[in-house]
């Protein structure tokens, strides 16, 4: 039995077209690729911060996309980080968030969050644990499982959300007000 080669890239017909979308030249796939393309998370979400006054080391990052819906996670300067984590949980008194069901485009069924609503406990090597709030008054959509048996997931924007939060839309300009900027979040932590 004779095994037959490849055909080399020059034996495919391809006659390269010039395309423009809204007066914008759409890149050539094989002539204009972009090494350094921005990643999703960049492209799509704005990045806010939520900092307690009392407890600066614990930062927030919440990831805020266009559909108002958001990432909640923990900002790379989060102590726990520093400290390692041993173990995460979605059962904070007497709610298991990952319990948490939802249907249809309205998300009914979601639990119904405050700012100040713990979404997980993250303990420590050390033993301590630290809550992570919602920072978003609004439906819990789902918890990333994910983080419990991989909790270095973490530390990865877009993949390592604790839990995708929908606000209101009435309540999305006052959650960005409240919220840092990610330049007033870099001065503040530039300050410490």
């Amino acid at each position: 039995m004779m095994m037959m080669a490849a055909p080399a890239l020059e034996d495919y017909w391809y006659e390269a077209e010039t395309q423009e979308i809204c007066g914008v030249k759409v890149p050539s796939i094989l002539n204009d690729f972009i090494e350094n393309q921005p990643s999703i998370v960049e492209r799509f979400y704005t990045k806010l911060y939520s900092v307690p006054p009392n407890k600066t080391d614990e930062p927030q990052q919440i990831l805020f996309h266009s559909n108002r819906i958001c990432l909640v996670g923990l900002a790379k300067e989060h102590v726990v980080f520093e400290k390692g984590i041993r173990s995460i949980s979605f059962e904070v008194g007497k709610f298991d968030r990952s319990e948490n069901k939802v249907s249809g485009r309205k998300k009914s069924g979601g639990m119904i969050l405050q700012a100040d609503s713990t979404l997980a406990l993250v303990t420590c090597v050390d033993g301590s644990v630290y809550k992570v709030r919602s920072c978003v008054q609004g439906k819990l959509v789902e918890v990333n499982e994910r983080i419990v048996s991989r909790p270095d997931l973490m530390r990865t924007s877009g993949e390592g959300y604790v839990a995708i939060v929908m606000p209101k839309i009435e309540h999305c300009d006052v959650l960005k007000e409240k919220l840092l900027s990610e330049e007033a979040y870099r001065e503040m932590c530039e300050k410490k």
